[in-house]
């Protein structure tokens, strides 16, 4: 068996080890965000590098500015934010993968989604195990309850090592939609360092 694909069994066994104990519990969804929170109720410490969604420059001084992000199509306005690391020395890391973070808030202030997604330009130690966060999150919210497709290897998608997921499940469960998207492939004839890795999880208020 070739080292990669030892490597690559190995995250899967850890994978099943990971969903046996809920790694996000938190009291919210994530820290001290709840989906269908008031936005004012989110404290400012913790969080740095508030930014509207889709203009990287227009940063944010605290989280009462919202407003200034520009609506979407939905009505909805998004802001991207980071971990500060004062009060989290290993940065922006969820359940100990590195995440990028978006909350959608509505014309009543409230937050109407939070997705988290894992970073694609971590480092590759830690970039590998992203597809490990879609299982972690499955936990958190459940094991029972989820509908999931799998879709299968194809021309353009192909396993890594001998393991292939390309997995999307919804669940609807205490008021809230959970969509969770998992992706471990690579295309055919690149280098096998070259490959998709990730986990997206959005979390909105059922019926959003």
């Amino acid at each position: 068996m070739s080292k990669h694909r030892s490597v690559i069994r190995g995250l899967v066994f850890a994978a099943t080890v990971a969903a046996a104990v809920p790694a996000m519990a938190t009291a919210g969804d994530l820290r001290d965000i709840t989906v269908g929170m008031d936005i004012s109720k989110v404290p400012d410490a913790g969080y740095i590098n508030l930014t509207c969604v889709g203009e990287k420059t227009h940063r944010l001084a605290d989280w009462a500015q919202w407003p200034n992000c520009p609506a979407g199509p939905d009505q909805l306005r998004g802001v991207s934010f980071e971990y500060d690391r004062e009060t989290a020395r290993e940065g922006t890391m969820v359940a100990g993968h590195p995440a990028m973070l978006t909350v959608m808030i509505d014309k009543d202030a409230k937050i109407a989604a939070l997705t988290i997604e894992t970073d694609p330009k971590a480092r590759l130690y830690l970039r590998k195990k992203a597809f490990l966060l879609g299982l972690q999150a499955k936990s958190r919210y459940g094991e029972d309850g989820w509908t999931c497709s799998d879709a299968q290897p194809a021309g353009d998608k192909q396993e890594v090592g001998g393991v292939f997921v390309n997995e999307r499940c919804t669940k609807t469960t205490d008021g809230r939609s959970i969509e969770i998207e998992r992706k471990l492939y690579r295309e055919p004839n690149k280098d096998l360092k070259d490959f998709t890795d990730e986990s997206r999880i959005t979390i909105r208020r059922a019926g959003s």
